[in-house]
């Protein structure tokens, strides 16, 4: 099983810690492409429009201005570096040791700086979304879909994937529609479902630390995951087509009967 995740956009920032080291990272293959976005970001938040083109306002100019030196700030496990509540649904510091194993193991974060990492992979504090178009790379979503596809088509092989992605970040690589469920998130409300997107980030953080902490073996198959996701929410699978993933549907009862 594999737990794809998106960053947050809040970071963390380490107080002390090693270097950023990238032989440190999963996914070597992506060093190359990596150091192209360190360099370009870099160069990017070091100009006069450096917030016009990463989005930002100027309540973060001191980390648009960490961007220019990242390669000198200490690193901490992306898990620790990662926070908002998507993060801590999921909770990793209060996992068991076991259950810290089999996160690390399992999850991967897709990142506009890194394109992928592994769950403890050491990284910097840093501001840089997906969506962000840099003028040396284009498009960060374009950029990673073309050193992403082979490098996680290869890693993800049979395993079943839970995609629990925004819509940002699900541009960079299109795992196998027929092994993947994209979890979407809805709330009953005045008896129709709704998309909720701040209870969205909760529930799939939930879900996350559903799976990593749940007892029997992880689910393999899309009906094995749903089954699963049954045993803490109302749930559903739509099927997948040639092109779109399976549709795995969280429920959440209405706001007066929730608790």
């Amino acid at each position: 099983m594999l737990i794809l995740l998106p960053p947050s956009e809040g970071k963390t920032a380490a107080v002390s810690g090693p270097a950023f080291d990238p032989d440190k990272l999963h996914f070597p293959g992506l060093n190359d492409a990596r150091k192209q976005v360190l360099e370009a970001v870099a160069r990017t938040s070091a100009a006069a429009d450096a917030h016009a083109v990463l989005g930002v306002g100027p309540s973060l100019a001191a980390e648009v201005q960490r961007n220019t030196v990242l390669q000198d700030q200490p690193c901490a496990p992306a898990h620790r570096i990662y926070s908002g509540v998507l993060y801590d649904a999921l909770g990793y510091s209060t996992l068991s040791s076991a259950q810290q194993h089999a996160a690390d193991n399992a999850v991967v974060v897709i990142s506009g700086l890194w394109g992928a990492l592994g769950f403890g992979d050491p990284i910097p504090a840093y501001r840089l979304s997906m969506a962000v178009k840099l003028p040396e790379t284009g498009k960060l979503a374009s950029f990673w879909k073309t050193h992403l596809t082979p490098a996680l088509n290869e890693y993800a092989a049979d395993q079943l994937v839970v995609d629990c992605r925004s819509s940002t970040y699900a541009a960079a690589w299109a795992p196998d529609p027929a092994r993947t469920a994209a979890v979407n998130v809805f709330q009953i409300r005045n008896g129709k479902r709704a998309v909720v997107s701040h209870f969205a980030k909760h529930t799939r953080g939930e879900l996350a630390r559903h799976l990593l902490t749940r007892t029997g073996a992880a689910p393999e198959t899309p009906e094995q995951l749903v089954a699963a996701a049954a045993e803490k929410w109302e749930a559903e699978l739509v099927p997948a087509t040639a092109r779109k993933p399976f549709q795995l549907n969280l429920i959440l009862p209405a706001p007066e009967t929730a608790g």
